[in-house]
Formats: structure tokens, C-alpha cells, sequence
């Protein structure tokens, strides 16, 4: 009879974004996330298979536990103020450490094309959510009716994007707030 797993696979998925948060990817070595994990290297690999097949359960994770509950916000179409909502929700996910699907993407999204489908998938949905954020805004007579709603939409996820990486840069998060504010305002009446 086999014996039944001696550790709660959320807390180490949890735990390993933060190790993949703090050394990316090619930064975390087996060793420290052993340790961290408090993993043996056997059940690891039972578990896992590999390094690579822990990331994407890993990002699986994120996306389920912190990055959606941010992106429900645009799900509701509500206008302005859901994107508003979502990015200020947004800052504290990823300042000072970024996100974790869009670092991937950018140190192995050329060669991995799991991790760029992942990345992919994310920016199509904040698109989608954009837009029909967008359109409501449009409806409810909160944004300018020249706008280009599906460029509109395209620059929102390209600042998503960059929002990640600029969140690990950032001095504050008044600084993020204060960028959210300067696109936003341009769009609106």
C-alpha cells in the first residue's frame, strides 16, 4: 500500500513563487528550493518530474491564487472604474518583486513555448476584459466616444506588461498609482 504524501502541495506551490520571485527561473537552484520547500529531492521528483514541470505548476498556481483574483475586477465590465480597481489591486501584487507569469515570459519565453503560451493566454484575457470594460465605459458616457476601443485595450495590456517589470523598479507605489492615473485620464471625459 503506498503511503500517503507527508506535505500540502498548495503551501510548497506557494513557496515556490516566492523562491522564483526572488531568483527567477534560472536563479533557483534545486538546493534552495528543497530547502525552502522542505521537499525531499525523491519526493520532488516523484512529484514533479523536473524543474521545469514544477514551474508550470508553479505559475499555474499564481495565475489561480493571485493574478485572477486581480483580473475578476475587469471581468465585471463595469467601466472605469474596474480597470481602475484592477490596477490599484495590481500594484501591490507586483511591486517589488513583479509578476511572476510576466518575469517567465520574459527569461524563457523565446525557448519555452509552454511558459509563452501561458503569457499569451493571460494578455489575450486582460485584452477581452479591457475591451469590454471599454465598451461599458463608452455606454455609461465615461470615456471619449473617438477612442479606439481595441487600441485602447492593446495599450492597457502593453502597460500591464511593463507595469510588471516596473513594479520591481519602482521607487513607490505612489509612483505606479500616479503612472495608472496619467493613462487613464487621457481616455476619459
Amino acid at each position: 500500500m503506498p503511503r500517503s504524501a507527508q506535505y500540502d502541495i498548495e503551501e510548497i506551490l506557494q513557496q515556490a513563487v516566492d523562491i522564483f520571485l526572488e531568483y527567477s527561473f534560472h536563479g533557483a537552484i534545486m538546493d534552495e528550493i528543497i530547502a525552502r520547500t522542505s521537499f525531499n529531492r525523491r519526493g520532488f521528483y516523484l512529484e514533479f518530474g523536473s524543474k521545469q514541470q514544477f514551474l508550470y505548476k508553479v505559475l499555474e498556481h499564481y495565475q489561480t491564487t493571485q493574478l485572477m483574483p486581480v483580473v475578476s475586477e475587469l471581468e465585471t465590465h463595469q467601466g472605469i472604474t474596474a480597470i481602475n480597481t484592477f490596477f490599484l489591486r495590481y500594484i501591490p501584487l507586483v511591486y517589488s518583486r513583479g509578476c511572476l507569469l510576466i518575469n517567465c515570459v520574459c527569461e524563457l519565453g523565446k525557448q519555452d513555448a509552454t511558459v509563452r503560451e501561458m503569457g499569451r493566454h493571460y494578455l489575450d484575457r486582460l485584452q477581452l476584459d479591457f475591451i469590454g470594460c471599454l465598451e461599458k465605459a463608452r455606454l455609461n458616457g465615461e470615456i471619449k466616444a473617438e477612442i479606439n476601443i481595441e487600441s485602447a485595450a492593446l495599450q492597457l495590456t502593453s502597460y500591464v506588461q511593463g507595469f510588471a517589470v516596473n513594479g520591481i523598479l519602482a521607487e513607490n507605489k505612489e509612483e505606479m498609482v500616479i503612472a495608472t492615473e496619467a493613462l487613464l485620464t487621457p481616455l476619459q471625459l
